[in-house]
């Protein structure tokens, strides 16, 4: 019982680090985008 609790834990825990990575490769990539287009002079 605790061995599949700790299992699952785990796989929680792994899946929360990797979505935050993903969240802040996608922050990242959005400020270099606003960093490196033209400005909208409209």
């Amino acid at each position: 019982m605790w061995k599949k609790l700790l299992i699952v834990a785990g796989v929680i825990g792994m899946a929360t680090i990797v979505a935050k990575k993903v969240r802040v490769a996608n922050e990242e990539r959005a400020l270099w985008h606003e960093a490196t287009t033209a400005p909208d002079l409209r």
